[in-house]
This record gives structure tokens, C-alpha cells and sequence, in this order.
């Protein structure tokens, strides 16, 4: 994926936690109450991000939402997820999809596709 993003080198931290811990990063950081499926801590931007070019930064992912959506969803925990990796990673890259309705396109466009990476990179 990040090979696919231009970043070949680029470094993220992946944490899995439950709904209260993703409730408690949601709502020190984002101020807002209860939990969410994923959350992402981008580090390209910023006044110290040139010392640190390779770092993106981390994701945040509620093991307890991704099982409870993919279930709702029809889906696997596990392809859940996965879509929660793609769109907490992408917003590392400064994808946004809550400003515009073009910019949220562009990130389901970019979504799909690396989806799709990992899907061929599990037949190989």
C-alpha cells in the first residue's frame, strides 16, 4: 500500500484496542464523546515533521466497531479491518472525505484500489 502511495519507505504504528480505548483517544484528541471504528495521528505535517520524513505517523483501529460493522456489513472482522487500515492510512496521506464531496470521492476512488491490492496480494 504504501508503495502504491509513493512512500516506499514510510514508516506507520498500528494500534488495535477496544471501543473504550478508541472512546478515550476520541475524545482526548478529537473531543468527541464515545468510541469510533478508526482514528489516524498523521506526523508529515507539523512544525518537526521535515526531521522525520519517513515517519506518517499511526492508526487506531476498535477491534470491537470493526466486528460489530463487518458483522452489520455482512462481511468478515478481518475485511473490515482491512477497510479500516485503508482509510485510517490514507489519512496519513492527507486524504480527507468530511470537507467536500469531491475530496471524499477521491478518497474512496484511492480506497478501493488499494483494497484491491491487498485482495490480489492474498491470491499470490
Amino acid at each position: 500500500m504504501l508503495e502504491a502511495l509513493g512512500s516506499p519507505d514510510g514508516e506507520l504504528s498500528v494500534l488495535i484496542v477496544d471501543d473504550a480505548e478508541i472512546a478515550e483517544y476520541n475524545r482526548t484528541y478529537l473531543n468527541r464523546e464515545g468510541p469510533t471504528n478508526v482514528i489516524a495521528f498523521p506526523m508529515r505535517e507539523g512544525e518537526f515533521s521535515e526531521l522525520t520524513p519517513y515517519l506518517l505517523g499511526d492508526v487506531v483501529i476498535s477491534a470491537d466497531t470493526a466486528g460489530r460493522e463487518g458483522e452489520t456489513a455482512g462481511i468478515s472482522t478481518a475485511e473490515r479491518f482491512d477497510q479500516l487500515l485503508v482509510h485510517g492510512i490514507l489519512h496519513l496521506f492527507g486524504y480527507d472525505h468530511e470537507q467536500e464531496a469531491a475530496e471524499a470521492a477521491l478518497m474512496e476512488s484511492k480506497s478501493e484500489e488499494l483494497l484491491a491490492l491487498i485482495t490480489e496480494t492474498r491470491r499470490d
